[in-house]
Protein backbone atom coordinates (compact mmCIF):
# COMPACT_ATOMS: atom_id res chain seq x y z
CA UNK A 1 0.00 0.00 0.00
CA UNK A 2 2.05 3.20 -0.99
CA UNK A 3 -0.13 6.63 -0.38
CA UNK A 4 0.71 9.57 -2.57
CA UNK A 5 -0.75 13.54 -1.84
CA UNK A 6 -0.70 15.90 -4.88
CA UNK A 7 -0.78 19.49 -3.73
CA UNK A 8 0.45 22.72 -4.19
CA UNK A 9 1.69 25.36 -1.83
CA UNK A 10 -0.88 27.93 -1.03
CA UNK A 11 1.44 30.95 -1.70
CA UNK A 12 2.86 29.03 -4.83
CA UNK A 13 -0.14 27.46 -7.04
CA UNK A 14 1.26 26.90 -10.21
CA UNK A 15 3.93 24.75 -9.19
CA UNK A 16 2.23 21.13 -8.36
CA UNK A 17 3.75 18.59 -5.86
CA UNK A 18 3.79 14.91 -5.55
CA UNK A 19 4.68 13.08 -2.23
CA UNK A 20 4.46 9.59 -0.94
CA UNK A 21 6.50 10.51 2.51
CA UNK A 22 6.60 12.95 5.20
CA UNK A 23 8.12 16.08 4.43
CA UNK A 24 8.73 19.80 5.08
CA UNK A 25 5.70 20.66 3.62
CA UNK A 26 2.85 17.68 5.42
CA UNK A 27 2.87 14.69 7.29
CA UNK A 28 0.17 11.95 7.53
CA UNK A 29 -0.96 9.22 9.63
CA UNK A 30 -3.00 5.27 8.42
CA UNK A 31 -4.44 4.30 11.04
CA UNK A 32 -6.13 0.40 10.05
CA UNK A 33 -8.35 -1.35 12.96
CA UNK A 34 -10.64 -4.50 12.44
CA UNK A 35 -12.49 -3.43 8.50
CA UNK A 36 -11.58 0.39 9.04
CA UNK A 37 -8.94 2.21 7.07
CA UNK A 38 -7.97 5.99 7.97
CA UNK A 39 -5.81 8.65 6.42
CA UNK A 40 -4.77 12.07 8.32
CA UNK A 41 -2.64 14.67 6.68
CA UNK A 42 -1.26 17.53 8.89
CA UNK A 43 -0.02 20.45 7.30
CA UNK A 44 3.12 22.04 7.91
CA UNK A 45 2.62 24.89 5.50
CA UNK A 46 -0.94 26.04 3.93
CA UNK A 47 -1.68 23.75 1.37
CA UNK A 48 -4.18 23.48 -1.83
CA UNK A 49 -4.95 19.70 -2.04
CA UNK A 50 -5.52 18.09 -6.09
CA UNK A 51 -5.61 14.60 -4.80
CA UNK A 52 -5.11 11.58 -2.42
CA UNK A 53 -4.02 8.13 -3.60
CA UNK A 54 -3.66 4.89 -2.17
CA UNK A 55 -1.69 2.39 -4.78
CA UNK A 56 -1.96 -1.32 -4.33
CA UNK A 57 -4.52 -1.89 -1.58
CA UNK A 58 -5.02 -5.19 -2.79
CA UNK A 59 -4.48 -7.78 -5.28
CA UNK A 60 -6.75 -8.94 -7.68
CA UNK A 61 -7.68 -12.40 -9.34
CA UNK A 62 -8.48 -12.17 -12.93
CA UNK A 63 -11.65 -13.83 -13.04
CA UNK A 64 -13.19 -11.32 -10.24
CA UNK A 65 -16.09 -9.45 -10.57
CA UNK A 66 -16.57 -5.56 -9.42
CA UNK A 67 -19.10 -3.27 -8.98
CA UNK A 68 -18.38 -0.31 -10.30
CA UNK A 69 -20.77 2.14 -9.02
CA UNK A 70 -21.48 5.11 -11.41
CA UNK A 71 -20.65 8.67 -10.68
CA UNK A 72 -24.35 10.16 -10.85
CA UNK A 73 -27.98 9.03 -10.80
CA UNK A 74 -27.76 8.44 -14.61
CA UNK A 75 -24.12 7.23 -15.02
CA UNK A 76 -24.13 3.48 -16.00
CA UNK A 77 -23.66 0.73 -13.11
CA UNK A 78 -22.91 -2.74 -13.26
CA UNK A 79 -20.40 -6.07 -12.52
CA UNK A 80 -17.67 -5.79 -14.86
CA UNK A 81 -14.80 -8.32 -15.59
CA UNK A 82 -11.39 -7.24 -16.14
CA UNK A 83 -11.84 -8.43 -19.77
CA UNK A 84 -14.61 -5.28 -20.04
CA UNK A 85 -14.18 -1.25 -20.84
CA UNK A 86 -15.75 1.72 -19.52
CA UNK A 87 -16.92 4.44 -22.55
CA UNK A 88 -14.53 6.90 -22.58
CA UNK A 89 -15.81 9.99 -23.89
CA UNK A 90 -12.34 10.95 -24.79
CA UNK A 91 -12.34 9.14 -27.83
CA UNK A 92 -15.36 11.35 -29.27
CA UNK A 93 -14.32 13.89 -31.51
CA UNK A 94 -13.96 17.24 -29.60
CA UNK A 95 -16.31 18.97 -32.21
CA UNK A 96 -19.15 16.94 -30.70
CA UNK A 97 -18.15 16.95 -27.20
CA UNK A 98 -18.04 21.06 -27.19
CA UNK A 99 -21.02 21.27 -28.99
CA UNK A 100 -23.03 19.29 -26.28
CA UNK A 101 -21.12 19.59 -23.78
CA UNK A 102 -21.19 15.99 -23.09
CA UNK A 103 -18.41 15.80 -21.10
CA UNK A 104 -20.43 18.13 -18.33
CA UNK A 105 -22.61 15.07 -17.60
CA UNK A 106 -20.31 12.43 -16.06
CA UNK A 107 -16.74 12.61 -14.45
CA UNK A 108 -15.01 12.38 -17.23
CA UNK A 109 -14.04 16.16 -17.10
CA UNK A 110 -12.12 15.21 -13.59
CA UNK A 111 -11.32 11.69 -13.78
CA UNK A 112 -8.59 10.24 -16.19
CA UNK A 113 -10.58 7.39 -18.22
CA UNK A 114 -7.68 4.57 -19.24
CA UNK A 115 -8.45 0.97 -21.01
CA UNK A 116 -6.28 -0.83 -18.03
CA UNK A 117 -8.69 0.88 -15.48
CA UNK A 118 -12.08 0.43 -14.29
CA UNK A 119 -13.65 2.71 -11.36
CA UNK A 120 -16.84 3.58 -8.97
CA UNK A 121 -17.35 5.85 -6.53
CA UNK A 122 -18.20 5.13 -2.74
CA UNK A 123 -19.64 2.06 -2.88
CA UNK A 124 -17.41 -0.88 -4.29
CA UNK A 125 -17.45 -4.99 -3.98
CA UNK A 126 -15.73 -8.00 -5.58
CA UNK A 127 -17.01 -11.23 -6.12
CA UNK A 128 -14.89 -13.94 -7.05
CA UNK A 129 -11.74 -15.48 -5.91
CA UNK A 130 -11.05 -12.24 -3.73
CA UNK A 131 -14.31 -10.95 -2.02
CA UNK A 132 -14.78 -7.72 -0.89
CA UNK A 133 -16.53 -4.84 0.31
CA UNK A 134 -16.16 -1.22 0.91
CA UNK A 135 -18.03 1.54 1.63
CA UNK A 136 -16.74 5.35 1.71
CA UNK A 137 -17.48 7.24 5.68
CA UNK A 138 -15.79 10.12 4.20
CA UNK A 139 -18.84 10.86 1.71
CA UNK A 140 -19.58 14.59 3.22
CA UNK A 141 -15.86 15.33 2.70
CA UNK A 142 -14.89 13.71 -0.23
CA UNK A 143 -15.85 11.48 -3.11
CA UNK A 144 -14.00 8.15 -2.79
CA UNK A 145 -13.19 6.56 -6.03
CA UNK A 146 -11.82 2.60 -6.26
CA UNK A 147 -9.93 2.19 -9.36
CA UNK A 148 -9.62 -1.28 -10.68
CA UNK A 149 -5.86 -1.32 -12.44
CA UNK A 150 -5.97 -4.39 -15.18
CA UNK A 151 -2.65 -4.81 -15.97
CA UNK A 152 -1.30 -4.66 -12.69
CA UNK A 153 -4.37 -6.35 -10.79
CA UNK A 154 -4.45 -4.22 -8.29
CA UNK A 155 -7.07 -2.05 -6.45
CA UNK A 156 -6.04 1.49 -5.74
CA UNK A 157 -7.81 4.09 -3.40
CA UNK A 158 -8.70 8.22 -4.72
CA UNK A 159 -10.16 10.72 -2.55
CA UNK A 160 -11.18 13.84 -4.45
CA UNK A 161 -10.08 16.28 -2.34
CA UNK A 162 -9.57 18.94 -4.54
CA UNK A 163 -10.69 22.23 -3.85
CA UNK A 164 -9.62 21.72 -0.12
CA UNK A 165 -6.86 23.88 1.56
CA UNK A 166 -5.03 23.33 4.84
CA UNK A 167 -3.91 25.58 7.01
CA UNK A 168 -0.09 25.39 8.54
CA UNK A 169 -1.07 23.15 11.66
CA UNK A 170 -3.90 21.75 10.45
CA UNK A 171 -5.35 18.35 10.10
CA UNK A 172 -7.88 16.66 7.65
CA UNK A 173 -9.44 13.08 7.38
CA UNK A 174 -8.54 12.07 3.14
CA UNK A 175 -9.92 8.50 3.48
CA UNK A 176 -12.30 6.87 5.59
CA UNK A 177 -13.80 3.61 4.69
CA UNK A 178 -15.14 0.48 5.76
CA UNK A 179 -13.20 -2.54 4.29
CA UNK A 180 -14.68 -6.58 4.92
CA UNK A 181 -13.08 -9.60 3.37
CA UNK A 182 -16.35 -10.81 2.23
CA UNK A 183 -19.66 -9.47 0.20
CA UNK A 184 -21.83 -10.79 3.46
CA UNK A 185 -20.18 -9.39 6.06
CA UNK A 186 -20.00 -5.96 3.81
CA UNK A 187 -23.58 -5.42 2.79
CA UNK A 188 -24.44 -6.34 6.20
CA UNK A 189 -22.65 -3.37 8.02
CA UNK A 190 -23.54 -1.39 5.08
CA UNK A 191 -27.15 -1.79 5.58
CA UNK A 192 -26.94 -1.67 9.33
CA UNK A 193 -25.41 2.55 9.03
CA UNK A 194 -27.63 3.53 6.48
CA UNK A 195 -31.33 2.74 6.90
CA UNK A 196 -34.25 4.88 5.73
CA UNK A 197 -38.02 4.43 6.08
CA UNK A 198 -40.64 5.17 3.19
CA UNK A 199 -43.68 3.94 1.25
CA UNK A 200 -43.30 2.75 -2.26
CA UNK A 201 -45.14 4.68 -4.82
CA UNK A 202 -47.67 4.05 -7.75
CA UNK A 203 -47.67 7.10 -10.26
CA UNK A 204 -48.00 8.94 -13.41
CA UNK A 205 -45.14 11.41 -15.11
CA UNK A 206 -45.75 13.38 -18.27
CA UNK A 207 -42.38 13.38 -19.25
CA UNK A 208 -42.28 9.74 -21.59
CA UNK A 209 -44.78 10.15 -23.82
CA UNK A 210 -44.68 13.74 -24.69
CA UNK A 211 -41.63 14.99 -23.43
CA UNK A 212 -41.99 19.06 -23.25
CA UNK A 213 -45.38 19.01 -25.69
CA UNK A 214 -47.36 19.60 -22.70
CA UNK A 215 -50.32 21.35 -21.81
CA UNK A 216 -53.43 21.67 -19.93
CA UNK A 217 -55.81 19.48 -21.78
CA UNK A 218 -53.28 16.72 -22.43
CA UNK A 219 -52.66 16.63 -18.45
CA UNK A 220 -56.32 16.59 -17.71
CA UNK A 221 -57.31 14.55 -19.85
CA UNK A 222 -54.39 11.63 -18.75
CA UNK A 223 -55.26 12.75 -15.12
CA UNK A 224 -58.73 11.57 -15.43
CA UNK A 225 -58.13 7.82 -17.00
CA UNK A 226 -55.92 7.02 -13.66
CA UNK A 227 -57.70 5.00 -10.86
CA UNK A 228 -57.87 4.60 -7.41
CA UNK A 229 -54.44 2.56 -8.00
CA UNK A 230 -52.19 5.27 -8.40
CA UNK A 231 -50.91 7.67 -5.72
CA UNK A 232 -48.93 10.11 -7.64
CA UNK A 233 -49.73 12.39 -10.63
CA UNK A 234 -46.18 14.11 -11.46
CA UNK A 235 -46.06 17.55 -14.19
CA UNK A 236 -42.88 16.97 -15.86
CA UNK A 237 -40.69 19.23 -17.74
CA UNK A 238 -42.55 21.64 -20.34
CA UNK A 239 -44.82 23.45 -18.31
CA UNK A 240 -42.17 26.41 -18.09
CA UNK A 241 -41.72 28.98 -20.83
CA UNK A 242 -37.44 28.25 -20.25
CA UNK A 243 -35.60 26.39 -17.84
CA UNK A 244 -34.05 28.16 -15.34
CA UNK A 245 -37.78 30.73 -15.33
CA UNK A 246 -39.60 28.47 -12.63
CA UNK A 247 -41.90 32.15 -12.13
CA UNK A 248 -42.81 31.51 -15.60
CA UNK A 249 -45.88 29.10 -16.34
CA UNK A 250 -46.37 29.07 -20.52
CA UNK A 251 -49.60 30.68 -20.68
CA UNK A 252 -50.17 29.39 -23.85
CA UNK A 253 -49.81 25.75 -22.64
CA UNK A 254 -51.58 26.24 -19.70
CA UNK A 255 -53.80 28.97 -19.23
CA UNK A 256 -55.35 28.64 -16.01
CA UNK A 257 -52.11 27.76 -14.82
CA UNK A 258 -51.63 24.90 -12.18
CA UNK A 259 -52.67 25.60 -9.21
CA UNK A 260 -56.40 24.51 -10.43
CA UNK A 261 -55.06 21.27 -12.06
CA UNK A 262 -53.33 20.28 -8.69
CA UNK A 263 -57.10 20.92 -7.06
CA UNK A 264 -57.91 18.48 -9.51
CA UNK A 265 -55.19 16.38 -8.96
CA UNK A 266 -56.02 16.49 -5.09
CA UNK A 267 -59.74 15.63 -5.89
CA UNK A 268 -58.78 12.29 -7.17
CA UNK A 269 -56.93 11.73 -4.02
CA UNK A 270 -53.62 11.94 -5.57
CA UNK A 271 -50.61 13.43 -4.70
CA UNK A 272 -49.44 16.40 -6.91
CA UNK A 273 -45.94 16.18 -8.27
CA UNK A 274 -43.87 18.80 -10.33
CA UNK A 275 -40.79 18.81 -12.26
CA UNK A 276 -37.86 21.61 -11.59
CA UNK A 277 -33.76 21.42 -12.27
CA UNK A 278 -33.28 24.20 -9.34
CA UNK A 279 -29.57 24.37 -10.20
CA UNK A 280 -29.68 25.31 -13.91
CA UNK A 281 -30.45 27.97 -16.25
CA UNK A 282 -30.58 27.29 -19.98
CA UNK A 283 -29.00 29.81 -22.38
CA UNK A 284 -32.87 31.33 -24.08
CA UNK A 285 -34.07 31.80 -20.23
CA UNK A 286 -34.74 35.22 -19.62
CA UNK A 287 -32.98 34.52 -15.78
CA UNK A 288 -29.97 34.11 -18.35
CA UNK A 289 -30.59 37.72 -19.80
CA UNK A 290 -31.47 39.81 -16.90
CA UNK A 291 -29.07 37.87 -14.28
CA UNK A 292 -25.80 36.66 -15.83
CA UNK A 293 -24.02 37.05 -12.79
CA UNK A 294 -26.28 34.66 -11.10
CA UNK A 295 -24.07 32.11 -13.24
CA UNK A 296 -21.06 30.13 -12.28
CA UNK A 297 -18.00 31.12 -14.11
CA UNK A 298 -14.83 29.38 -14.30
CA UNK A 299 -11.49 30.15 -13.40
CA UNK A 300 -11.69 32.36 -16.91
CA UNK A 301 -14.99 34.07 -16.04
CA UNK A 302 -16.53 32.07 -18.55
CA UNK A 303 -20.50 30.67 -17.74
CA UNK A 304 -20.02 26.88 -16.61
CA UNK A 305 -21.82 24.98 -19.28
CA UNK A 306 -23.50 21.86 -17.67
CA UNK A 307 -24.68 19.58 -20.84
CA UNK A 308 -26.43 20.64 -24.41
CA UNK A 309 -30.32 19.75 -22.98
CA UNK A 310 -32.29 22.77 -24.66
CA UNK A 311 -30.60 25.51 -25.22
CA UNK A 312 -27.52 24.31 -23.47
CA UNK A 313 -27.45 24.90 -20.01
CA UNK A 314 -25.47 26.67 -16.85
CA UNK A 315 -24.83 25.95 -13.67
CA UNK A 316 -26.41 29.00 -11.17
CA UNK A 317 -23.85 30.35 -8.48
CA UNK A 318 -24.68 29.22 -5.14
CA UNK A 319 -21.95 31.51 -3.16
CA UNK A 320 -24.74 34.20 -4.07
CA UNK A 321 -26.98 35.22 -1.70
CA UNK A 322 -29.45 36.17 -4.68
CA UNK A 323 -29.84 32.60 -6.39
CA UNK A 324 -30.41 31.29 -3.20
CA UNK A 325 -32.98 33.53 -2.49
CA UNK A 326 -34.30 32.84 -5.89
CA UNK A 327 -34.44 29.26 -5.37
CA UNK A 328 -36.14 29.67 -1.96
CA UNK A 329 -38.89 32.05 -3.66
CA UNK A 330 -39.88 29.58 -6.14
CA UNK A 331 -39.92 26.65 -4.28
CA UNK A 332 -41.80 28.36 -2.01
CA UNK A 333 -44.05 29.42 -5.15
CA UNK A 334 -44.86 25.33 -5.94
CA UNK A 335 -45.67 23.97 -2.19
CA UNK A 336 -48.20 27.31 -2.32
CA UNK A 337 -49.44 26.14 -5.14
CA UNK A 338 -50.32 22.70 -3.80
CA UNK A 339 -47.58 20.38 -4.64
CA UNK A 340 -46.83 17.53 -2.48
CA UNK A 341 -43.61 16.31 -4.77
CA UNK A 342 -40.85 17.47 -5.85
CA UNK A 343 -38.36 15.87 -8.91
CA UNK A 344 -35.69 17.57 -8.92
CA UNK A 345 -33.35 16.79 -11.64
CA UNK A 346 -29.93 17.88 -13.07
CA UNK A 347 -28.67 17.96 -9.83
CA UNK A 348 -24.83 16.87 -9.95
CA UNK A 349 -25.19 20.58 -11.87
CA UNK A 350 -23.89 21.95 -8.40
CA UNK A 351 -20.54 20.63 -8.38
CA UNK A 352 -19.36 20.51 -11.89
CA UNK A 353 -17.04 22.70 -10.73
CA UNK A 354 -14.86 22.80 -7.33
CA UNK A 355 -14.39 26.33 -5.58
CA UNK A 356 -12.04 27.25 -3.35
CA UNK A 357 -12.12 24.95 0.04
CA UNK A 358 -14.90 23.06 -1.29
CA UNK A 359 -14.86 19.74 -2.87
CA UNK A 360 -17.81 18.28 -5.00
CA UNK A 361 -18.62 16.10 -2.19
CA UNK A 362 -19.27 19.04 -0.03
CA UNK A 363 -20.53 21.66 -3.03
CA UNK A 364 -22.87 18.42 -3.09
CA UNK A 365 -24.08 18.34 0.05
CA UNK A 366 -24.87 21.40 0.74
CA UNK A 367 -26.59 22.19 -2.01
CA UNK A 368 -29.07 19.33 -1.78
CA UNK A 369 -29.27 20.01 2.39
CA UNK A 370 -30.34 23.36 0.60
CA UNK A 371 -32.91 21.69 -1.18
CA UNK A 372 -34.08 19.88 1.56
CA UNK A 373 -34.15 23.14 4.01
CA UNK A 374 -36.71 24.70 1.40
CA UNK A 375 -39.10 22.02 0.97
CA UNK A 376 -39.40 21.08 4.78
CA UNK A 377 -41.99 18.02 4.80
CA UNK A 378 -42.12 17.56 0.86
CA UNK A 379 -41.51 14.66 -1.06
CA UNK A 380 -38.35 15.06 -3.04
CA UNK A 381 -36.96 12.61 -5.90
CA UNK A 382 -33.43 13.19 -7.16
CA UNK A 383 -32.60 13.12 -10.02
CA UNK A 384 -29.23 13.48 -12.10
CA UNK A 385 -27.58 13.46 -8.97
CA UNK A 386 -24.41 11.84 -6.61
CA UNK A 387 -26.22 8.84 -4.75
CA UNK A 388 -24.30 9.02 -1.20
CA UNK A 389 -24.95 12.61 -1.09
CA UNK A 390 -28.72 12.15 -1.27
CA UNK A 391 -28.54 10.30 2.11
CA UNK A 392 -30.98 11.84 4.54
CA UNK A 393 -31.96 14.55 2.26
CA UNK A 394 -34.21 12.76 -0.64
CA UNK A 395 -36.82 9.97 -0.01
CA UNK A 396 -36.24 8.84 -3.68
CA UNK A 397 -33.82 8.82 -5.87
CA UNK A 398 -33.66 7.83 -9.97
CA UNK A 399 -30.47 5.04 -10.17
CA UNK A 400 -30.50 4.81 -13.85
CA UNK A 401 -30.29 6.69 -16.89
CA UNK A 402 -34.08 7.96 -18.74
CA UNK A 403 -35.59 4.78 -20.48
CA UNK A 404 -35.61 5.44 -24.20
CA UNK A 405 -38.62 4.60 -26.33
CA UNK A 406 -36.45 1.79 -28.01
CA UNK A 407 -34.33 -0.78 -26.22
CA UNK A 408 -31.21 0.76 -26.41
CA UNK A 409 -31.61 4.20 -28.61
CA UNK A 410 -30.50 5.17 -31.84
CA UNK A 411 -26.86 3.34 -33.52
CA UNK A 412 -25.03 7.09 -32.35
CA UNK A 413 -26.37 7.52 -29.21
CA UNK A 414 -24.32 4.42 -28.47
CA UNK A 415 -21.61 6.09 -28.68
CA UNK A 416 -21.88 9.14 -26.31
CA UNK A 417 -21.54 10.03 -23.06
CA UNK A 418 -22.28 7.32 -19.95
CA UNK A 419 -25.36 8.77 -18.93
CA UNK A 420 -27.01 8.92 -22.20
CA UNK A 421 -31.04 7.91 -21.71
CA UNK A 422 -31.36 4.17 -22.63
CA UNK A 423 -33.58 1.25 -21.50
CA UNK A 424 -31.03 -1.39 -21.65
CA UNK A 425 -28.69 0.68 -19.19
CA UNK A 426 -31.29 1.82 -17.03
CA UNK A 427 -32.86 -1.82 -16.36
CA UNK A 428 -28.98 -2.39 -15.58
CA UNK A 429 -28.87 -0.28 -13.42
CA UNK A 430 -32.23 -1.23 -11.09
CA UNK A 431 -30.63 -4.40 -10.71
CA UNK A 432 -27.31 -3.56 -9.37
CA UNK A 433 -27.94 -0.18 -7.43
CA UNK A 434 -31.10 -2.55 -5.74
CA UNK A 435 -28.88 -2.81 -2.59
CA UNK A 436 -29.35 1.06 -2.08
CA UNK A 437 -32.79 0.52 -1.72
CA UNK A 438 -34.36 1.33 1.91
CA UNK A 439 -30.50 1.83 2.76
CA UNK A 440 -29.39 5.17 0.78
CA UNK A 441 -33.02 6.22 -0.25
CA UNK A 442 -35.85 4.57 -1.99
CA UNK A 443 -35.21 3.39 -5.79
CA UNK A 444 -36.65 5.38 -8.32
CA UNK A 445 -35.86 2.70 -11.58
CA UNK A 446 -37.94 4.97 -14.34
CA UNK A 447 -40.96 4.10 -15.76
CA UNK A 448 -42.58 1.63 -17.46
CA UNK A 449 -44.38 1.71 -20.82
CA UNK A 450 -46.90 -0.69 -22.19
CA UNK A 451 -49.21 1.30 -24.84
CA UNK A 452 -48.91 0.53 -28.18
CA UNK A 453 -48.39 3.85 -30.01
CA UNK A 454 -45.34 6.10 -30.34
CA UNK A 455 -42.80 3.16 -28.85
CA UNK A 456 -40.31 0.65 -30.37
CA UNK A 457 -39.96 -1.42 -27.42
CA UNK A 458 -41.00 -5.17 -28.43
CA UNK A 459 -43.57 -6.33 -26.05
CA UNK A 460 -41.29 -8.65 -24.65
CA UNK A 461 -39.12 -6.04 -23.81
CA UNK A 462 -41.74 -3.86 -22.17
CA UNK A 463 -43.22 -6.75 -19.72
CA UNK A 464 -39.29 -6.70 -18.60
CA UNK A 465 -39.12 -3.25 -18.11
CA UNK A 466 -42.12 -3.53 -15.72
CA UNK A 467 -41.60 -6.75 -14.01
CA UNK A 468 -37.69 -5.44 -13.44
CA UNK A 469 -39.09 -2.10 -12.14
CA UNK A 470 -41.73 -3.70 -10.01
CA UNK A 471 -39.37 -6.35 -8.34
CA UNK A 472 -36.46 -4.12 -7.80
CA UNK A 473 -37.62 -0.91 -7.34
CA UNK A 474 -39.80 1.94 -4.26
CA UNK A 475 -41.10 3.73 -7.09
CA UNK A 476 -42.84 2.58 -10.43
CA UNK A 477 -44.21 5.11 -12.40
CA UNK A 478 -45.47 5.30 -16.27
CA UNK A 479 -46.22 8.14 -18.88
CA UNK A 480 -49.29 6.19 -21.10
CA UNK A 481 -52.29 7.40 -21.58
CA UNK A 482 -53.79 4.34 -18.86
CA UNK A 483 -57.11 5.19 -20.55
CA UNK A 484 -55.83 3.58 -24.13
CA UNK A 485 -54.70 0.15 -22.39
CA UNK A 486 -57.24 -2.70 -23.73
CA UNK A 487 -58.29 -5.34 -21.08
CA UNK A 488 -55.24 -7.51 -21.56
CA UNK A 489 -52.63 -4.49 -20.68
CA UNK A 490 -54.81 -3.54 -17.31
CA UNK A 491 -54.95 -7.07 -16.24
CA UNK A 492 -51.35 -7.24 -17.20
CA UNK A 493 -50.40 -4.35 -15.20
CA UNK A 494 -52.50 -5.80 -12.10
CA UNK A 495 -50.16 -9.12 -11.77
CA UNK A 496 -47.12 -6.74 -11.39
CA UNK A 497 -48.74 -4.67 -9.23
CA UNK A 498 -48.48 -7.85 -7.16
CA UNK A 499 -44.93 -7.99 -7.26
CA UNK A 500 -44.16 -4.21 -6.50
CA UNK A 501 -46.47 -3.99 -3.83
CA UNK A 502 -45.65 -7.32 -2.44
CA UNK A 503 -42.80 -10.01 -3.73
CA UNK A 504 -40.07 -10.23 -0.71
CA UNK A 505 -36.37 -11.39 -0.94
CA UNK A 506 -35.56 -10.21 -4.46
CA UNK A 507 -31.89 -10.87 -5.50
CA UNK A 508 -29.70 -12.06 -8.44
CA UNK A 509 -26.69 -13.28 -9.72
CA UNK A 510 -24.93 -12.45 -12.73
CA UNK A 511 -24.39 -15.35 -15.29
CA UNK A 512 -21.70 -14.37 -18.15
CA UNK A 513 -24.09 -12.03 -20.29
CA UNK A 514 -27.24 -12.70 -18.36
CA UNK A 515 -28.81 -11.93 -15.02
CA UNK A 516 -30.56 -14.45 -12.87
CA UNK A 517 -33.23 -12.75 -10.67
CA UNK A 518 -35.13 -14.48 -7.92
CA UNK A 519 -38.27 -13.65 -5.22
CA UNK A 520 -40.65 -14.59 -3.30
CA UNK A 521 -44.39 -14.36 -3.50
CA UNK A 522 -47.14 -15.84 -1.64
CA UNK A 523 -44.31 -17.68 0.32
CA UNK A 524 -43.29 -19.52 -3.21
CA UNK A 525 -39.86 -18.96 -4.47
CA UNK A 526 -39.55 -18.16 -8.42
CA UNK A 527 -36.59 -17.46 -10.71
CA UNK A 528 -36.14 -15.66 -13.86
CA UNK A 529 -33.08 -15.01 -16.41
CA UNK A 530 -32.91 -11.54 -17.69
CA UNK A 531 -31.04 -11.74 -21.02
CA UNK A 532 -29.20 -8.29 -21.45
CA UNK A 533 -28.84 -8.30 -24.35
CA UNK A 534 -31.87 -9.02 -25.33
CA UNK A 535 -34.08 -6.85 -23.08
CA UNK A 536 -36.18 -9.72 -22.62
CA UNK A 537 -37.34 -12.37 -19.50
CA UNK A 538 -36.67 -16.19 -20.05
CA UNK A 539 -39.49 -17.70 -17.84
CA UNK A 540 -39.21 -21.09 -18.64
CA UNK A 541 -36.74 -22.54 -16.09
Amino acid sequence: MLFTLKYCLSDNPNVKLSSSSDNDDFSYEVITEKNWLLVKVTAKKDIDLWKAKIDKYLNINKNDLFLTNGYQSWTDTKERSLNEKEKNIARIPKLIVNKFKIDKYGDGYFYRYAKRRLHGYDLFYIKGKTPFFSFNNNYKLAYLIYEVDKRNKVLNLISDVRGLSIKAGESLVLFDLKVFDSYEKGIEEFQKKFNVEGKKIFGYTSWYNYYQDINEEIILRDLEALDGRFDLFQIDDGYETFVGDWLDVDPKKFPHGLEPIVKKIHDKGLKAGIWLAPFAAEEKSRLYREHPDWIKRDLHGKPVYCGGNWSGFFALDLDKKEVVDYIKTFLTKYIEYGFDFFKLDFLYSSAVTPVKGKTRAMLSEESYQLLRDCLRDKLILGCGAIPFSCYQKFEYLRVGPDVSLMFDDVWYMKYLHRERPSTKLTLQNTIYRSLFNHHLFLNDPDVFLLRKDNIKLTEEQKDALLTINALFGSVLMTSDDIGTYDEATKEHLGNKLALFKDAKDVGFDKEDDNIRIHYTLDDKKHELVYLTKKGVLNYEL
